[in-house]
């Protein structure tokens, strides 16, 4: 196999990865919060938002030093490791314990920053400028069929159910781990480079950062990486795109458990309600994979570079909060195990809440596979602490957003978003242009990236 078709098909692994174990963390993410609420007459007294907060709060902490880690074992050794954490926090809900529940939350929070640390860089490996548009479109779009396949199962089990069992808790979660622990699995499948730098490479450190596996030479390349996360965080560039950044952090809270804890209490939608998260999950992933295939796969067509395509999904994203603010009552997030009877301003609509759930997934793919892009084309020798600082960025703004979740009504939820997604579209223009003047000044072709 060719150098470029060995790189591809790492990407092409990378991504069915990801599918797998996203297939049942993000379903579990979608459900935790209905399921607990089922549990909460038992000894179990967790909360699913807390819970969330906790993994982001973590996750976005363990971003300082995830560089270090993938530095010293290696991105797929550090993917191997993390995926095992990740089967380990779905499994806690076959028979839930308070103590396991917040304990697999902090754990699960270290091994994400180190996941997504080693993914970013096995991105940035197998990819260049001409092809990391097309490699973050592969990727984001094999990644979001994971909210296709678990929600689907949880749409057909849960269908006419009010409320969960727990022999239908304990089915569920059992085929999610196992889930897990295949995409776990199939990281090894990946294939190494023959010439790929370690995190925080440079070419005055390349002595330093070689492969010797001493532990000598594995501490120097952690030290290197931990202080490439630190200047990179203070870049104008990565200040810039850390308000972008941020409101993706926000949008994947409210989508991945908000959103779903909103239709799962409208009592007006009847014995459907539960099932309705599955399906809403189903219409968000056939949106991110659309918005993946288009702005990722197709990327090469267009000569207009990248700020297009945050502009689509800014504008898709505001329709889908004006919906929303419509069509959810106001007290949906917090809403008692015996969900609600309000109305906003229409009488609710499953049609239009599935609407929402599509355009949320489409303008969500919009603004992550071009944050991918663009930080694999600045920080194409930085890779791992590049992705390191977006996921402390994104993981902490999710953090304090499943927080707030806990206690805000839903329209400051929606107001939240509004104003933060303003901003970060602007912010993100202002690196864009920086660089498509680079590019030229380069003598490059725009369209390349």
């Amino acid at each position: 196999m060719s150098s470029e078709g060995k790189k591809l098909f790492n990407i092409i692994i990378l991504g069915v990865s990801f599918m797998f174990i996203f297939t049942a963390f993000q379903s579990c993410g979608n459900i935790a919060q209905t399921v607990i609420t089922n549990l909460n007459n038992t000894d179990f007294h967790g909360s699913g938002y807390t819970s969330m907060s906790i993994i982001y709060g973590v996750l976005s902490a363990s971003n300082l030093i995830s560089p270090s880690l993938v530095a010293i074992v290696g991105p797929q050794f550090s993917m191997v490791v993390s995926g095992v954490f990740y089967s380990l926090y779905i499994a806690v809900f076959i028979q839930p314990a308070t103590w396991a529940f917040y304990t697999a939350s902090v754990l699960i929070g270290i091994a994400a920053a180190v996941l997504w640390t080693a993914q970013g860089n096995c991105l940035t490996e197998n990819s260049d400028e001409n092809t990391i548009g097309r490699n973050s479109g592969i990727f984001w779009a094999l990644l979001q069929f994971s909210l296709i396949f678990g929600n689907l199962y949880i749409y057909l089990a849960w269908q006419g159910k009010t409320h969960i069992s727990e022999s239908d808790r304990r089915t569920v979660f059992i085929a999610l781990t196992v889930i897990s622990l295949v995409g776990t699995v199939l990281f090894f499948l990946i294939r190494k480079q023959e010439d790929t730098k370690a995190p925080g490479d440079d070419d005055s450190t390349n002595e330093i950062l070689g492969e010797s596996s001493s532990a000598r030479n594995k501490m120097m390349r952690a030290v290197a990486a931990f202080k490439k996360s630190i200047t990179l965080s203070f870049t104008k560039e990565m200040l810039l795109l850390s308000v972008t950044t941020a409101y993706t952090g926000l949008v994947l809270t409210f989508f991945s458990g908000v959103y779903g804890t909103c239709i799962g209490a409208v009592n007006r939608f009847g014995s459907e309600e539960k099932s309705l998260i599955g399906l809403s999950g189903i219409f968000i992933g056939v949106g991110e994979i659309l918005g993946g295939g288009i702005f990722g796969l197709l990327s090469k067509r267009s000569r207009s570079g990248r700020n297009p395509v945050v502009m689509l999904g800014i504008l898709v994203h505001f329709i889908a909060f004006y919906l929303i603010f419509f069509n959810m009552p106001n007290d949906a997030p917090i809403a008692s195990m015996e969900g609600t009877d309000q109305v906003a301003y229409m009488i609710p609509s499953k049609e239009v809440a599935m609407l929402c759930s599509f355009l949320l997934g489409l303008g969500d793919s919009c603004f992550n596979t071009q944050l991918l892009s663009i930080l694999g084309f600045l920080y194409s020798e930085d890779s791992a602490p590049a992705f390191a600082i977006f996921k402390f960025v994104q993981s902490i703004c999710a953090a304090v957003a499943y927080f707030y979740s806990n206690y805000f009504l839903l329209q400051w939820q929606l107001l939240i978003m509004v104003l933060v997604g303003f901003f970060g579209t602007i912010t993100f223009f202002t690196v864009e242009w920086g660089a498509a003047a680079a590019l030229a000044a380069r003598g490059s072709d725009y369209s390349s990236i």
